[in-house]
C-alpha cells in the first residue's frame, strides 16, 4: 500500500502572497512547474496555477495592468484541499482527473511538507496495456499561424491544459497555457494600453509554441508512457502513426486513471 509521503514532491518551491505575478511566473519557468504554493508568514494560504495566470493576464489586459503590479494574492486559489503524509494513496486517486486545482498540499503538524500533482503518480504505475487503450483520439489541435487568442478559447472551453501544433498534418510543436501566459505578460509590458487589444490579437501560435516535441506511437504500453513523461517531464505525449501523423493524445490524467483501475481489480 503506497501512502502519499511514499510519492510526494518534498523539495517545494514556493511564493510569497505579496511576490509580483512577474516573479512568479519566472519561478515556475526555472524549476518547469505549472502550480506554487502561496505562503504568508510560513502559512499556506493558496496556490497560483499556469492557468489562473493566463486567465487573469488575458483580463487585465483590457485594464492596462502590468504583470509586475499584480500580486500572487490577486490570482491564487484560496480554496483547496490537503493531504496528510500518512494517507494512503488511494484516498486521492477519485480526485484524479476532477475540475480544479490538481496541486494537493501535504500538511502535518500545521506545516507543508510537499505536494503531490499527477506527475507523482506516474512512479507506481506498472500498467502493460498498450497507450492506445487509454489514449485521446480527438485531439484538439492549432496552427503556427493561428492567433494565441483562439488557442487561449479552445484551452478554455475544452478545459485542456495543451495544444499540439500541427502544419502539413505533422506535429511542429506544443503550446501550454504557461506560454499563452508569458506572451501576454511580454505584450503587456512593452504596448501602450489604447494598442493592448489589437496587440494581443495579432500574436501568432508559432512565436511562442515550444519545440521540438516529445511523441510516441500508440503501440507503447502505458507504463512506457509514464516512464517517458518522467524522463522528459512532461504532461502529454503525442502519439503518431507510421507516417508521422497525429492519431491521439495522452495526459498525466489519462494514465494516472489505470492506477484506480488496477487497484479495483486486485
Amino acid at each position: 500500500m503506497y501512502h502519499v509521503r511514499d510519492v510526494m514532491t518534498d523539495q517545494v518551491v514556493t511564493v510569497g502572497k505579496n511576490d509580483d505575478l512577474k516573479h512568479v511566473m519566472e519561478l515556475m519557468e526555472k524549476h518547469n512547474v505549472t502550480k506554487v504554493p502561496v505562503m504568508d508568514n510560513g502559512n499556506l494560504v493558496g496556490i497560483v496555477s499556469d492557468n489562473m495566470i493566463t486567465k487573469k493576464l488575458g483580463s487585465v489586459r483590457r485594464r492596462g495592468n502590468m504583470p509586475s503590479g499584480l500580486h500572487a494574492s490577486s490570482v491564487m486559489e484560496k480554496d483547496f484541499e490537503i493531504a496528510h503524509p500518512d494517507a494512503p494513496i488511494t484516498d486521492l486517486l477519485p480526485k484524479v482527473g476532477l475540475a480544479g486545482l490538481t496541486m494537493i498540499p501535504v500538511v502535518s503538524k500545521g506545516k507543508l511538507v510537499g505536494v503531490h500533482t499527477k506527475a507523482n503518480l506516474l512512479h507506481i504505475i506498472e500498467s502493460e496495456e498498450p497507450v492506445s487503450s487509454v489514449m485521446s483520439s480527438q485531439v484538439h489541435t492549432v496552427t503556427p499561424s493561428d492567433r494565441l487568442v483562439h488557442a487561449r478559447r479552445l484551452l478554455i472551453d475544452n478545459e485542456i491544459a495543451r495544444l499540439p501544433v500541427v502544419e502539413n498534418g505533422k506535429v511542429v510543436g506544443i503550446l501550454h497555457e504557461a506560454e499563452i501566459a508569458k506572451a501576454f505578460a511580454a505584450m503587456l509590458q512593452d504596448t501602450p494600453f489604447e494598442h493592448q487589444h489589437a496587440r494581443a490579437r495579432e500574436l501568432e501560435v508559432g512565436a511562442w509554441m515550444r519545440n521540438p516535441v516529445v511523441t510516441a506511437t500508440p503501440d507503447i504500453t502505458i507504463k512506457e508512457a509514464a516512464r517517458k513523461m518522467i524522463d522528459e517531464q512532461i504532461g502529454a505525449l503525442p502519439l503518431l502513426d507510421t507516417e508521422g501523423r497525429i492519431t491521439g493524445i495522452v495526459t498525466r490524467t489519462d494514465l494516472a486513471r489505470t492506477i484506480r483501475f488496477e487497484n479495483n481489480a486486485s
